[in-house]
């Protein structure tokens, strides 16, 4: 890995200072005092400090005007408003030195936020739970984001120094401890970043360098201006940073449709991006995978079998599969979930058939316009499949789950067809003993902020105030953030055990049958009748056909007139009749 330009470097000798600060005409470096740092090309400005080294405080004072901290800080314990301090990355003793990471194939998620997932909401908790995500068959703990963010709690999305793991956690350390234990324990770790917008309270960087951003706007703040080249590489360095100085074993990049990009671009950020993580796994010898969020459904920007990465992804969160079930299993047509109204059985099977469901069709919810590439030439396990995860969960009024809005056997059936499928899994904390603890949108901001962040919701939920009044959740209210923190306890209620125990099932079927059989997968058909027989196969990578057969309604239904061929590996040989909710796999040639 190359020397980073943004954030401290420590040296035999000194601490090496940088700040880009183009439109400033003095930065100064305040330690103990302040020293004055030199000008060089390009806007940078830069200063060696000898006799300081690991746990040295520090700003940046701008033009004798404002103390800012560093936008490459590697860690503020005093939150996003205090001084940065310089973290000594070589420090660390690892204990799973040899550790490579598992192939894709093997991935199975657990997305998951810190401060929710244990009462004490701290990355050494975690730790605790590691072995229960082994037992339950996961093998990959997704967190969401991390980079520090203003107050103590918040979804990790309102981040404004990227580099630095947030304080209301834990030290760098107690991340890297987090990591490592997961390791010794054969499970991945991958980290949720942000790369197409900062958090609206704690980002400086407007000031002293207004050509970072661009005068276009995303939905949650200014556009980042990719095509300088400083602010690319501030990207990508970061990148580089979880995946060296912390170990992770990849990246979720979120909303990257949001990342907006213009024509005269001679390298897009995220090809150059995947390009650099490609040679840190080449030079590591490790398996190092990248993942997309893209409303777009650009199929283009995929490829589960380019390893290392040199330009394109391993999957995509595929929010398509996502909302045929939750139509099909909720009834609820509202925002985007309008655009699978006509025919969710038939979304679903197009998702299991072809891996999107809008590749190039219109969408109402996208102002009607194309949206999505053809994707069923691409490996399934291109596409990462869930029934939940925090945006459809918090994205809700009350933050309620799929278990308070769905009957447990319609959940059943599609967890049964979502775990055994060749597309990549995901589950969403406590989702694997049927949680029903809700995961409101929170955060802590104060003043103004505060106001706009009540007074926004409220226009968002108008409906919702209107009936509800004072029961809605209030986001800046620390009892909306306690709320959400995981009660591990149900999960040896009989509810939750009987749920544990069908996720536990069907991940050992899956890592003992369809994992293995993964490289070279590619997608056959898949075909549902009106009255919701589904029916579907996939070639695997050893030539033989995984096939699935289900009932996806509430009423029994004749079975198939022609033989359910292959050896059952779940739910056993149909007869015929298919009940309810019934899900059958088989494999065979």
């Amino acid at each position: 890995m190359t020397a980073r330009r943004f954030g401290p470097e420590i040296t035999k000798h000194c601490v090496a200072f940088r700040l880009w600060a183009p439109a400033a005409e003095r930065v100064d470096l305040v330690l103990d005092k302040k020293y004055a740092m030199q000008r060089l090309d390009g806007g940078w400005y830069a200063l060696d400090v000898a006799g300081i080294g690991a746990g040295a405080t520090y700003k940046f004072r701008i033009d004798d005007e404002i103390d800012v901290p560093d936008p490459g800080s590697d860690f503020q314990p005093e939150d996003v408003f205090g001084p940065s301090e310089v973290i000594d990355h070589g420090a660390y003793a690892w204990r799973a030195k040899d550790w490579r990471g598992r192939p894709w194939q093997d991935a199975v998620f657990l997305e998951s936020h810190v401060g929710t997932f244990t009462p004490e909401g701290t990355y050494r908790a975690m730790i605790d739970k590691l072995d229960h995500l082994v037992e339950t068959g996961i093998t990959a703990l997704e967190l969401m984001p991390l980079a520090d963010f203003a107050g103590q709690r918040n979804w990790g999305y309102d981040g404004v120094l990227l580099y630095a793991p947030d304080s209301a956690y834990g030290r760098p350390d107690d991340l890297r401890a987090l990591i490592d234990e997961a390791h010794l324990r054969g499970v991945m770790v991958f980290l949720d970043v942000v790369y197409n917008h900062f958090g609206p309270e704690g980002n400086y960087i407007g000031l002293y360098a207004p050509t970072f951003f661009t005068d276009a706007h995303t939905p949650w703040g200014s556009a980042i201006d990719y095509r300088r080249p400083e602010v690319r590489a501030f990207a990508i360095e970061n990148a580089l940073h979880w995946l060296s100085d912390y170990r992770f074993d990849g990246l979720r990049f979120d909303a990257v449709n949001h990342i907006l990009a213009t024509k005269d671009d001679e390298v897009p950020l995220l090809h150059e991006l995947s390009a650099a993580v490609g040679k840190l796994a080449e030079a590591t010898g490790r398996h190092i995978h990248l993942v997309l969020e893209n409303g777009d459904n650009r199929a283009s920007m995929l490829d589960a079998a380019e390893d290392p990465p040199r330009g394109k992804f391993r999957a995509q969160w595929n929010d398509d599969y996502h909302h045929a079930w939750h139509v099909m299993l909720t009834a609820e047509s509202g925002g985007y979930y309008g655009d699978y109204q006509q025919s969710p059985r038939g979304d679903l099977a197009r998702a299991l058939g072809s891996g999107f469901v809008y590749q190039g069709e219109p969408a109402a919810f996208w102002g009607g316009d194309p949206r999505g590439e053809p994707s069923g030439h691409l490996a399934p396990g291109a596409f990462v499949n869930f029934l939940q995860n925090h945006d459809q969960i918090g994205n809700r009024v009350f933050g309620d789950r799929l278990e308070a809005l769905a009957p447990p056997a319609g959940i059943a059936a599609a967890l049964a067809v979502t775990l055994l499928a060749p597309m990549v899994p995901m589950l969403f904390m406590g989702e694997e003993w049927g949680s029903k603890q809700p995961f409101p949108f929170f955060c802590d901001f104060h003043g103004d902020l505060a106001h706009a962040v009540r007074k926004g919701r409220r226009r968002e939920y108008e409906w919702a105030y209107a009936k509800y009044g004072d029961e809605v959740p209030d986001p800046l209210d620390v009892e909306t953030f306690k709320s959400a923190i995981i009660d591990w306890n149900a999960r040896h209620e009989p509810a939750g055990r009987e749920r544990l125990v069908l996720v536990r099932d069907l991940l050992a079927v899956r890592h003992r049958h369809v994992a293995p059989r993964l490289p070279g997968a590619t997608f056959g058909e898949a075909d549902v009748t009106d009255d919701g027989r589904l029916t579907a196969h996939w070639v695997m990578g050893d030539g033989t056909r995984l096939r699935l057969l289900a009932n996806v309604s509430d009423k029994a239904i004749a079975a198939p007139s022609n033989e359910f061929s292959g050896t059952p590996i779940w739910g056993g040989t149909p007869g015929e009749r298919l009940p309810a909710w019934s899900v059958f796999w088989s494999i065979g040639g």
